[in-house]
Formats: structure tokens, sequence, C-alpha cells
């Protein structure tokens, strides 16, 4: 039997589903991946996967063009002969269940988070939401990366609680996101932001805060790590990120598949988001025992327990923000290793990837059986089996 796991990029099928497609073929199944091509495809290949290219137009909400968009995810279902297909991201989401319910495939669907067009409520948002109403109802699970997402799906009548689950986000690796000594910056404490470079993820309030801080304390570094070229209406342009650099608010470092070595050599990660569904940044932090900085909304405050392993402070707030730095900044060395120590402990209590790949495994064969031996073997219907995956 064939799985497809489609998303939005292979970008982020390389980076948040890799570990998730291992598992899955390791259990008997064969999987392949659905999704638009970029710098990534090489490295799916060479990991012994098939990726099937596909347009999708991230920000377009053309009907012609996403009429185009279903007719050709039915194309590549035809070619390939899924028998289950899971979807990441919001037109796989959308555009690839409705495919999927022509062929008769089932779907099993993730909402990795609300986005930009539930942050800023208008009209495209009513067309959303319709969209996902009528797709959802084809679907035989959507699973949401927390209870808040899930519940306003709920109450918009767009899931059912019956039809519906939740995932710790796409899971961490803590064997490659461990406790490391730092090698650079020892002089100086580092601020680290990791994201696309996106308004909605904080990053005017971060670039702000930045010159509150550097303007009362020396040895202060604020970094900041992901593309400029995501495609999305906030998108920071390349212009506004080269005049903060040369205004010597922030250090950015481009962007980078071993993020680890990034993390390692910062003191305190940050993410001043207006929503999240479960942020990988945070979570990757956490189980490098780096203490955390986010904003108190959906999604940053499932990850940053404040005063614990880190502190929260107001959405949309360079001041609250700034606030939080001090604080931190002002933190005895000792009590930041205790808050980076708890962040580590919660992420492997709550958020290692094995927890989130024998929820999709249970799932997958419910839906598609096979391999009954591999489903003894590890006996998902144990709550600690997840510890043998």
């Amino acid at each position: 039997m064939k799985i497809a796991i489609i998303s939005n990029s292979a970008f982020n099928i390389y980076n948040f589903r890799l570990s998730l497609a291992k598992k899955i073929r390791e259990s008997g199944y064969e999987v392949f991946f659905i999704a638009p091509y970029d710098a990534c495809f090489p490295k799916i290949v060479e990991n012994g996967f098939y990726i099937e290219d596909i347009y999708i137009n991230p920000k377009g909400s053309n009907i012609i063009e996403d009429k185009n968009t279903i007719d050709n995810f039915k194309k590549i279902f035809k070619k390939t002969n899924p028998s289950l297909i899971l979807n990441f991201t919001i037109k796989p989401n959308i555009y690839a269940t409705l495919a999927a319910s022509f062929l008769n495939i089932p779907s099993i669907n993730t909402v990795t988070g609300l986005g930009t067009v539930f942050i800023r409520e208008d009209f495209v948002t009513n067309v959303v939401n319709m969209l996902y109403r009528v797709s959802f109802k084809k679907a035989k699970k959507i699973f949401f990366q927390n209870e808040e997402d899930r519940n306003f799906f709920i109450e918009r009548k767009i899931v059912t609680f019956q039809n519906s689950g939740v995932v710790p986000g796409s899971g961490v690796d803590t064997n490659r996101f461990r406790p490391m000594e730092k090698t650079k910056y020892k002089d100086k404490f580092v601020f680290l932001f990791i994201g696309r470079m996106l308004f909605d993820k904080g990053v005017k309030e971060y670039i702000e805060a930045a010159k509150i801080i550097k303007s009362r304390y020396k040895d202060v570094e604020f970094c900041m790590l992901g593309p400029l070229d995501a495609e999305n209406k906030t998108l920071v342009s390349k212009r506004n990120m080269y005049d903060w650099v040369i205004d010597g608010a922030v250090t950015y470092l481009g962007s980078s598949l071993k993020v680890e070595e990034f993390i390692r050599n910062s003191d305190c990660v940050v993410l001043p988001s207006y929503r999240e569904g479960l942020p990988k940044s945070l979570l990757e932090a956490g189980a490098m025992q780096k203490p955390l900085i986010a904003t108190n909304v959906t999604g940053c405050r499932d990850v940053v327990i404040d005063g614990e392993n880190g502190f929260l402070c107001e959405a949309k707030s360079a001041e609250s923000l700034a606030l939080a730095c001090e604080r931190m900044l002002k933190l005895k060395k000792e009590e930041r290793m205790r808050m980076g120590e708890r962040a580590r402990e919660l992420v492997l209590e709550k958020f290692d990837e094995r927890i989130v790949i024998r929820t999709y495994l249970k799932e997958i064969f419910e839906i598609v059986p096979l391999n009954l031996k591999f489903r003894f073997k590890y006996n998902l219907s144990d709550e600690k089996s997840y510890n043998l995956i």
C-alpha cells in the first residue's frame, strides 16, 4: 500500500516530516511525497524517497487557478495510486483532500497553524472557512497542533470533536537537538529569533526590542535566522533587513538546515509571534536546554511556561518583549540553566517526535491496516509504547 505525504514545500517536508515518513516506511508501507519543487528536493531523494512536483500558488485566491490545482492533484493521484494521503498546510489540506475524495482516497489532515488569513479576518477568511468546511467533511481525521485551534474549528462547525484530534506539533528529534556547549559569542549574551521573516512572526517587535535593550546593555547580540524569500503577505523585505543590519539592531544569519549549530551558540531563543500552531523553533531550542521567550498567544503558551522554562510577553508590544529580555538578562546564570533544564524536560515529556509518530501510526493502521506483526510489536494501544518507536 502507498501513502502520500503532501505539503506546500519540499523544505517543509525535509525539515518536519522526514522522520514520520521513515517510520511509516519501516512499518511496511510505501511512502512518497508531493510538494512544489525547491532546494530540498534532492535531499529528499537522497533519503530514498520519490517526490512528485506540483505547482501550488501560496498567495493566490484565483478560483480558476485553484481548480487547476485540484485537477493536478487528481492527475497525480491517478498516476501514483495512493491508498491514503497525509496533508499538511492549508492548500494541500483543502485541495488535495477534495481531489482525493473524487477518487475515494481517504485522507488525514493536519492543521499546522491558522496563518495570516485568520490573524487578519476579512473576506478571504470567510472563503477559507467555507473551503475548510467542505473539504474537511471528506477527511477521515483532522489533527491540530493545539487545543485552542481545534476548539476554534469546532466552534465554527468546520470539524467535530469526534473526527478531530491533537498532536504535539511535528515533534522534536531529541537526539539531534540536545544540550551542546557554546562555541561562539562566548563574550556576549545572544538572543536568537528563528523562523520565516514575517511581520506576523513579530519581527518588527523583535527589532524594536533589540534597539531598546542594546541602548541599555553592552555585550548583547540579537540574531535572526530564517529565509527572507517566503511567500506571504507579511513578508519582510530584503531592504528592511539590510537597513536593520546596517543600523546595528540585529545580525542576520541567513537560513540553514543545521539550525542546531545556531541554537547551541545562543543563550535564549525568542519568538514574538502573533499566533502559532506549535512552534518548532521553541521546541528545538527547549530540547537543547535553552531558556525561551515568546508571546502569550495560541501555540506559544503551549510550549513556554512563564517563569519556569522562560518568559511570556504581550503580542505586538516591543516594550513587553524588551521587558522579558531584560528579565532574562538579569537572571543569574544558575537560574537560566535551571530554566533550560526544565525546557528540555518538558520537550522530552510532551513533544518528543516519537509521541507524534505513534499518534499518526495508530490512525494509519485504523484506516489502511497493514503489517499486523509491526502493530503488535509496538503495541500502539499502550500509552508508553512510543518509547519503542
